[in-house]
């Protein structure tokens, strides 16, 4: 068969884009861990002895990175007096951990992929089976933050709007059950929009439960919110909101996390899921979706070999799609499933009985 060579050159190139942006995103991670972004937001311009001395870093290092940096159009950098600034655009997405921009420490995550390719190439060429526990805590970390931006932004104040009376129970003291609570950014995000709710955060990951308490502790917060080691189908009480942020597809047996949520909501209580963004069909949604390949990586190396660790092991996906979603709801029992938002990174649906 006769070579492309057009074809071959464009994918090289195409190569040479992705090694460049693995790299980057490892420098970024680099930027966040030690304070070298925090060390030039709202300064200026700079050399890079002075941010490397704010930073406690490495002079020498430090202008290697800065150097790629520039190079990547992360940091202005003036040839002329050799300084380097960050402006007011890069530093809410890389120094800002407040804003909802903020992805610099999403970069564990990425990181865990690297660093477990062991244990990644094994569940490949064997089972296909990886627990979420067996990852590097960079991933939990990584997750963490990854979403704990959009939630703090969205959450109160688009996603709980959109669904039908859920609002005025929280404000008025509705209990909420937050199941796959991870490190507990979402409990806490709704704990701190609507105070007089009561808030149960349920993670099966014993470690996450306790930074899940830890960050709560830190946001103050921790005598109106609760978090316990639990699954998805093991935990009790009656709820009027019951959560699932980015954590369904993960589960072995969805269906059975649905069927037990159903039976744990209160007369006229509803279920938030949130899910990535993903378009019906997968032809439409690799050829359509900006996210797909990040999220079909993902859920290759994370979401999946979660899923087929678990009971049933039914492997739904991180871009499994509304249509299968919805059927998944429809499986454990429910008569109502809307989708009541979206947003670039996540689709949020209503579900009732």
């Amino acid at each position: 068969m006769a070579i492309n060579e057009q074809r071959l050159e464009a994918l090289m190139e195409q190569m040479v884009g992705h090694m460049t942006g693995s790299t980057v995103c490892m420098g970024i991670w680099i930027g966040d861990e030690t304070g070298l972004y925090r060390a030039m937001a709202g300064a200026g311009a700079l050399g890079a002895s002075e941010i490397a001395q704010r930073a406690g870093c490495h002079p020498r290092l430090v202008r290697e990175w800065l150097d790629g940096q520039a190079a990547a159009g992360l940091v202005a950098y003036d040839a002329q007096t050799d300084s380097y600034r960050l402006d007011e655009e890069a530093a809410l997405i890389l120094a800002d951990e407040c804003a909802p921009t903020f992805v610099a420490r999403a970069m564990n995550a990425l990181g865990s992929m690297f660093t477990d390719i062991d244990k990644i190439s094994a569940a490949f060429q064997g089972d296909g089976k990886l627990g979420w526990g067996e990852h590097h805590q960079c991933l939990f970390k990584g997750t963490e933050w990854f979403f704990r931006p959009g939630y703090k932004e969205h959450l109160p104040s688009a996603w709980i709007p959109a669904l039908d009376g859920v609002e005025d129970k929280l404000r008025s003291g509705a209990t909420v059950a937050d199941i796959g609570c991870g490190h507990g950014a979402s409990c806490i995000a709704l704990t701190e929009a609507f105070p007089n709710a009561r808030i149960h955060g349920f993670d099966f990951h014993e470690p996450s439960v306790r930074i899940s308490r830890e960050r709560a502790a830190e946001a103050g917060v921790s005598e109106r919110v609760q978090f316990d080691v639990a699954d998805a189908k093991s935990y009790d009480g009656q709820y009027d909101l019951i959560c699932f942020f980015d954590c369904l597809h993960d589960m072995g047996d969805p269906v059975g996390a649905a069927r037990h949520a159903r039976a744990h909501l209160a007369e006229d209580g509803a279920v938030l899921l949130v899910e990535p963004f993903a378009i019906d069909g997968r032809a439409n949604n690799i050829r359509e979706n900006p996210m797909a390949a990040l999220l079909y990586h993902a859920s290759a190396t994370i979401c999946t070999p979660n899923s087929l660790s678990q009971e049933v092991g039914l492997g739904l996906g991180a871009q499994a799609g509304e249509k299968r979603t919805q059927q998944v709801f429809a499986e454990a029992g429910y008569a109502r499933f809307r989708r009541a938002a979206e947003t670039p990174l996540n689709l949020i649906y209503e579900a009732r009985p």
